[in-house]
């Protein structure tokens, strides 16, 4: 599975883009249902959620671009 460049609206609390309310990658938009779970790499941070279509998602942004991108998916059958 390749990277596919998303955009993500996210929750501002604490911090500016603190927690992803929905994504969007081509003209789908999914809403984020559940978060899973979080961790931090040294360029990046990743959410795994579960979205309301009950598919799998790992969003993971640069820390430097700011960009999001998809780096997996998994929709129970």
């Amino acid at each position: 599975f390749y990277c596919m460049k998303i955009n993500v609206q996210c929750y501002s609390g604490y911090k500016a883009d603190e927690t992803p309310r929905c994504i969007q990658f081509e003209s789908n938009i999914v809403e984020v249902k559940e978060i899973i779970d979080r961790w931090l790499a040294p360029d990046h941070r990743y959410f795994k959620i579960i979205g309301d279509d009950g598919a799998t998602y790992i969003i993971r942004q640069d820390m430097e671009s700011l960009d999001w991108v998809l780096t997996y998916y998994k929709k129970e059958d």
